[in-house]
């Protein structure tokens, strides 16, 4: 049996002897004390078990975990409780799909390409933008390489980020922009939730504004006024596809990059990911765009076929002068959220969007008639609210998840000013009666 292991006991004991060491322990004594786990796993088994004894075993340490299958989910912040069709898990599941890589040699990967192909061109359509790269790794990548992208066309160093940019966004693209040199001012929110307009002299000094739309607080930013003073500065949306089902889309209000996270096509909350980068930009930006780019063609038959266009841009081409080092992309995620739009259709996701808007509106208005709170924020909003309490809502929070609803997020860390308010959101998924508990388990909750 021992040919089957790896590693024996008397190998081990060579090894380490050649390493002057006397314990595998002490291959990790770089690692701090203070969070080193002084305790063995209590869920570690310490004997061999059967293949049934394992599934048993997983399946009550899985029990002990608060899902979105067994409580009424109200988390925000980017990635919300939206329905997938199951359809899209089974046509993921196919083999000739069942990788996250745009291939190397596209001409014996035509089904892959025109996947992606595909995607672009559903983001495009859902953007308002006229190109789209092949996905990157999420929303605070994606939008990161857009505030480089930024810097780039314009030759500035200083990109302005709106507050109500996700903290998550946020902290990457400081972490870029840093990397490179570079530099990012904050644009703090105005009373009503939205970013105020820098004047047109200022965007004169920067290379661009980061705006969400709707933002982190689910309020919905006028982009036209930007457009319209932002002179060669770059706007760059930071956008939640779904919303765009009922918004109008970024490109026609001006913007010059959309980029975002499609967690919410097709994808699911899994403890913050897989997520979905998507960005699509205007023509003139065709040749900084980073990523990969499919594209559609003819071969020497006339036969329509699929290329890696545009590759010149890429590092594998000319390292020094690519636009961006980024290679790998989320194809597989990116196929998922093509095939829930392909399901949905245009129809499908403004009606998916308009039961997100109708159902978080009714909860705000109910919360406020019934228990007399308000939001934090005056502006119009699409799926969720920062909702504001006379005290901290950790003990609130806690009481609601006991009776089994996630009532929403803390605000406290990232937005101190909003230590007593927490983030609420709503999609298409909460009934009329899950909305309805959540005012008088608030009002429960609230009072004590």
């Amino acid at each position: 049996m021992h040919h089957y292991i790896p590693l024996t006991a008397a190998q081990e004991k060579t090894m380490l002897e050649l390493l002057g060491l006397t314990s595998v322990d002490e291959l990790f004594t770089t690692i701090p004390a203070q969070v080193r786990a002084k305790a063995s796993f209590r869920w570690v088994p310490h004997q061999a078990l059967s293949e049934h004894a394992v599934v048993k075993h997983l399946a009550e340490l899985a029990a002990e975990n608060l899902s979105t299958d067994a409580a009424v989910c109200f988390l925000g912040g980017g990635s919300y409780d939206h329905f997938v069709p199951s359809v899209v898990r089974h046509m993921l599941l196919r083999s000739e799909f069942y990788t996250a890589y745009t291939p190397y040699q596209p001409e014996v990967s035509q089904g892959t390409l025109q996947a992606i192909f595909e995607f672009q061109s559903v983001i495009c359509a859902l953007t308002g933008m006229e190109l789209s790269n092949a996905s990157h790794y999420d929303g605070g990548t994606s939008a990161a390489e857009a505030a480089l992208m930024a810097c780039s066309q314009t030759g500035r160093q200083v990109v302005l980020v709106s507050a109500g940019v996700n903290p998550r966004y946020r902290a990457v693209i400081g972490t870029y922009l840093r990397a490179a040199g570079l530099g990012m001012e904050l644009v703090e929110l105005g009373e009503d939730g939205r970013t105020p307009v820098p004047d047109a002299a200022r965007f004169k000094d920067v290379a661009g504004l980061v705006v969400a739309y709707p933002n982190y607080f689910g309020i919905i930013e006028d982009l036209a006024r930007f457009s319209a003073v932002k002179g060669n500065a770059v706007l760059i949306t930071v956008a939640n596809p779904v919303a765009l089902g009922l918004l109008r889309p970024p490109g026609e209000l001006g913007a010059d990059i959309c980029v975002g996270d499609g967690i919410n096509l097709g994808g699911s909350l899994s403890y913050g990911g897989p997520g979905l980068g998507f960005m699509a930009v205007s023509a003139k930006l065709m040749r900084k765009i980073p990523g990969r780019i499919v594209g559609q063609t003819v071969d020497v038959d006339g036969k329509l076929g699929y290329v890696l266009t545009l590759q010149a841009r890429e590092q594998h081409i000319r390292r020094q002068r690519a636009s961006s080092n980024i290679c790998s992309n989320q194809a597989l995620m990116a196929l998922a959220a093509t095939i829930h739009l392909s399901l949905l259709g245009k129809h499908g996701l403004a009606k998916v969007a308009r039961a997100c808007y109708h159902n978080a509106h009714y909860l705000a208005r109910r919360i406020s008639e019934n228990l007399g709170l308000e939001r934090a924020h005056s502006g119009p909003f699409f799926n969720e609210f920062a909702l504001k309490l006379p005290k901290d809502p950790t003990p609130v929070l806690a009481g609601m998840e006991s009776a089994g609803v996630l009532a929403g997020s803390l605000l406290a860390d990232d937005y101190p000013r909003l230590s007593n308010a927490m983030l609420v959101a709503v999609t298409e998924k909460r009934t009329k009666d899950e909305l309805d508990r959540y005012v008088w388990l608030l009002g429960e909750c609230h009072a004590v």
